[in-house]
This record gives structure tokens, C-alpha cells and sequence, in this order.
């Protein structure tokens, strides 16, 4: 694209190449999964995995939680500081409860797995919050 005076324009591709690499630097959709392994009555194991959104999620709002973030922008690191309130979040968004339970000579054991099958989030940070929304 040429100006009046026969000089390339130079700064329409560079503003569009900056606005279209923000919308992918900024993407604030997140996938989060959650499970535990209670085994007679004492936490056996803890799986949290987070990673960014491929593609847009396409699905309704529904609850959300707002968490300080203490100046940092990894989600990861702002769900590791307030854990309890994340997971306490994640217990009204329902999860998958299967339980076992066995007895052998008299011993009773048992097993329970609680998992948040893999969920769409949307996330917008603050500067000193961030807003932690389900989507359905």
C-alpha cells in the first residue's frame, strides 16, 4: 500500500501484527483438570493440571471465584498460593466421586477418587486479582 506521496505505508501491517499477536499473548481461557485419591482416610495423591485454551471456548458463564494474585500472572502459581479456596471452588462446580470399599480378615479399606473432568475456565487478571470464572 502506497501514501499520497508514493512511500509504503509501513505502519497499518506492523499495528495489525501487534494488535493480533496481544489477542494471542492475552488469551485468558484455560483448561483445568482436578483429581484426588483418598485411601483410608489419608490424601494419597493430588493431580492439578492447567494448561491454556487452544481454541476459543464457546459455552456460558456460570460461577466464579476472584483470588488475590500477589503479583503474579501464572495462573498456576496463583492457584498453588490460595489452594484451599481453589479446591473448595471446584467442590461446587461437582465432581466425579467413585468409592471402593473392601474387607479382607477383618480389615476394612477404602478408596475414593474425586475428579473434575477437564473444564473450560475463563480467567481475567488484575492487577492484584484474578477473576476465575466457569464456563458450563
Amino acid at each position: 500500500m502506497r501514501s499520497r506521496n508514493g512511500n509504503k505505508n509501513f505502519l497499518r501491517p506492523i499495528f495489525i501484527l501487534i494488535l493480533c499477536s496481544s489477542l494471542v499473548l492475552n488469551a485468558s481461557e484455560y483448561l483445568i483438570s482436578y483429581s484426588y485419591i483418598v485411601k483410608d482416610t489419608v490424601l494419597f495423591n493430588e493431580r492439578l493440571q492447567v494448561s491454556q485454551a487452544m481454541k476459543p471456548c464457546e459455552d456460558i458463564e456460570s460461577d466464579s471465584i476472584v483470588l488475590p494474585t500477589n503479583g503474579s500472572k501464572s495462573l498456576n502459581q496463583i492457584i498453588k498460593n490460595n489452594s484451599f479456596e481453589f479446591t473448595n471452588f471446584i467442590h461446587t462446580l461437582g465432581i466425579d466421586v467413585k468409592h471402593k470399599e473392601t474387607t479382607i480378615n477383618a480389615q476394612n479399606s477404602s478408596t475414593t477418587i474425586l475428579t473434575l473432568k477437564t473444564r473450560c475456565f475463563k480467567v481475567d487478571f488484575n492487577d492484584n486479582l484474578a477473576r476465575i470464572t466457569a464456563l458450563k
